[in-house]
């Protein structure tokens, strides 16, 4: 086990009872040995990101949470969160529909980049569904890495079409 630490959990859905699944996700989090959420931001309605047409717009939360789980073991928490919920990640198509995602978008403030496995999140920093209900539970956030920073200033920058 590790030190305690901070860590950003991006919950997505846009197949089923997206709302349902949202709560059910956080609560298999909850009930993870090693994580304790902390919280749980508002639920946002986007539209898909990404190359595939024609699906259903997403519900998006961030959960903030307290884990003594390296990164490998929480990356591996959150897939089995996902695949109790009903996603196999053999046939999950990259921005595609799903009934559930959990992503790992920060675990305190490791910096990796191994096969199966970077830290931050590569994208954190583009998404506004992860940006916005991210500050919204922490106004003073700080994503690590490479595109890091401030939240709120990468948030602005994003919005205002800078970053």
């Amino acid at each position: 086990m590790s030190p305690s630490v901070r860590a950003v959990l991006a919950l997505g859905a846009n197949v089923g009872h997206r709302a349902a699944t949202l709560h059910a996700a956080v609560e298999a989090l909850a009930g993870t040995d090693g994580i304790t959420v902390e919280a749980v931001s508002t639920f946002v309605e986007t539209a898909p990101v990404g190359a595939v047409p024609d699906q259903p717009d997403f519900l998006n939360a961030v959960v903030l949470a307290r884990t003594d789980l390296d990164p490998h073991a929480l990356l591996a928490a959150a897939h089995a969160v996902e695949a109790g919920l009903g996603l196999d990640r053999s046939t999950k198509v990259p921005d595609g529909p799903r009934p559930v995602d959990v992503d790992v978008v920060t675990s305190g403030e490791t910096v990796v980049d191994e096969d199966g496995l970077v830290l931050p999140h590569p994208r954190a920093h583009e998404r506004d569904f992860v940006l916005g209900p991210w500050l919204e539970l922490d106004p003073e956030a700080v994503l690590p890495g490479p595109h890091g920073g401030r939240v709120a200033d990468l948030l602005r920058a994003l919005r205002e079409g800078t970053a």
